[in-house]
């Protein structure tokens, strides 16, 4: 007997479920097991069928069917770091890279974050979700559905809280879905620039304690000019302490042992990685924290060196991977671009690049359980691309090859589908 559906997603090529499990992949993969001439079916934002068309055409009784046209369909991509509301922009910045200039010598001279930070001190929640909603529509043309969003630009209590509250804003009006993180640990603001231990200490006694409710997670941005290891396990021991899941900015120019730290604290993730080690990635793999790796940020600020994924992957860590979208070090919307980086300057395949933007991305700020994979009973989040297999998507860059995008469901990009 067959059984309703809301919509019937036919006529598609290739479909890639990356079902498995529930918990991130490990390991290295050349390739990725597909259906071909596959169908999907959804009832209340959820997908009740997939597999090969004729046996998902017979189980169900569609109230609308919507040809596919030979597309090939993946689950829509999951970007686990983005800085995504701020207003303002930095493009001196990359002429003073171009110059020879550093990130730290950029930060150490005003800029860097704190210079968007006094932009972001003199916007309101308003501003910063018109400024930020431009982004989330680009991600979503790029085929992302769900994102992680950080706070990290106002570095004083009410000013890290218009950040969070326009990211609950724009979760609550935008087809992507957002997932909150505060990162008020992300700079040592101008005026606490004398007194570090002070700033940590409103950190953990004031900011903290009072945005627990507006953010899932807590980051800290532990590298060599800004926080230490002990100041980095005391703000997230005290996040812990609130509620707050853990995140960690780890070895990204300097091997601090931030991998070492995500691991002891029993983090989420640990993000970027550049600068991690033999000790740290035995760390991340013996505890299962989910590596989110960011190869726009090293190809942005012409690092030369690289997040040792292969490494990683022969190790047993599970690797994800995300935009960093951010007006300073990456700034880009573009999750297939991130893909064609992750083969080029990471050395992943497309196999392990996609499923590093999907499930374990996911897992990566937690929804593993209901997005990053076709399966049934998970959320219909998913593209159908304009490519003939899924490898082929890495190897074109530069545009959008998303035909469209489909959210619980629904068709969100294109506008105007039926």
């Amino acid at each position: 007997m067959s059984a309703p559906a809301d919509l019937l997603l036919t006529d598609i090529a290739e479909l890639v479920p990356l079902a498995g499990p529930p918990a991130p992949w490990r390991g290295p993969r050349r390739t990725l097991e597909c259906i071909s001439d596959a169908a999907v079916a959804v009832r209340d934002g959820r997908i009740v069928a997939v597999g090969p068309r004729a046996d998902v055409e017979a189980s169900v009784r569609a109230a609308r069917t919507v040809s596919a046209g030979g597309g090939v369909v993946l689950p829509g991509f999951v970007d686990p770091h983005t800085h995504l509301p701020w207003v303002g922009s930095r493009e001196a910045e990359f002429l003073l890279r171009l110059e020879g200039k550093s990130y730290a010598d950029i930060a150490r001279a005003g800029g860097g974050i704190r210079a968007t930070t006094r932009a972001v001190r003199a916007a309101t929640t308003a501003q910063l979700v018109a400024a930020a909603r431009p982004r989330l529509d680009r991600m979503l043309a790029h085929g992302t559905t769900t994102a992680e969003a950080k706070s990290g630009y106002g570095l004083e209590l009410e000013a890290e809280r218009r950040q969070l509250e326009a990211i609950r804003v724009l979760d609550e009006q935008h087809p992507v879905d957002l997932v909150a993180t505060n990162l008020a640990a992300h700079e040592i603001p101008d005026e606490w620039r004398q007194d570090r231990a002070g700033w940590v200490e409103t950190l953990v006694e004031t900011i903290l304690p009072q945005l627990a409710g507006l953010a899932e997670f807590c980051d800290v941005f532990c590298e060599e000019h800004v926080f230490g290891v002990e100041e980095s396990r005391r703000i997230l021991t005290r996040a812990r302490e609130l509620g707050y899941r853990l995140k960690l900015h780890a070895d990204e120019l300097v091997a601090t042992g931030g991998a070492e730290l995500a691991a002891e604290l029993g983090a989420v993730s640990a993000d970027h990685l550049a600068k991690t080690g033999p000790a740290g990635i035995a760390a991340l793999a013996e505890a299962g924290v989910v590596a989110v790796l960011l190869p726009g940020t090293s190809f942005y600020l012409r690092h030369r060196e690289h997040a040792p994924a292969r490494a990683m992957l022969e190790a047993g860590v599970p690797v994800a991977l995300a935009t960093d979208l951010n007006p300073g070090s990456c700034l880009t919307e573009s999750m297939p671009m991130i893909l064609t980086l992750a083969c080029l300057q990471l050395e992943l395949t497309p196999a392990e690049a996609i499923v590093a933007a999907t499930i374990n991305a996911a897992h990566a700020i937690g929804r593993g359980h209901d997005r990053g994979s076709l399966e049934v009973g998970k959320l219909a989040d998913l593209v159908v691309w304009d490519v003939p297999t899924w490898s082929y998507l890495p190897t074109h860059f530069g545009v959008s090859l998303v035909r469209t995008v489909f959210k619980r469901g629904e068709v969100v990009y294109p506008r105007g589908l039926p």
